[in-house]
């Protein structure tokens, strides 16, 4: 009986160490961009968009499909630095044991 309460409370405060995470990330910002800068995409660990920054330049083409593309490169980017860092930070969390299915 003593071994289940003690991986319950383990349990516990590995709930309450990925709560802390979770918000921890919300506070951290990583940046993607794409065509050289002409776009950047800022969001937070938890993969929220914050911010999107266009340079006037693209405008200045017309060229609306390249701006598209720019943007999806841009949040694809954003996205992936997100998860790495989210990754990064669940492995201190973890003692380095993977968590299959957390990201």
């Amino acid at each position: 009986m003593a071994n289940i309460t003690k991986l319950m409370k383990q349990a516990q405060e590995m709930q309450t160490k990925m709560a802390k995470l979770q918000e921890e990330l919300a506070h951290k910002e990583v940046e993607g961009s794409s065509g050289g800068g002409m776009v950047t995409v800022t969001m937070n660990g938890q993969q929220e968009v914050l911010a999107i920054k266009i340079d006037p330049e693209v405008f200045n083409d017309g060229d609306q499909e390249m701006l598209e593309d720019l943007l999806v490169a841009a949040v694809n980017e954003a996205r992936r630095q997100a998860l790495d860092l989210a990754k990064e930070e669940m492995s201190k969390l973890t003692g380095g044991l993977p968590m299959p299915g957390l990201f």
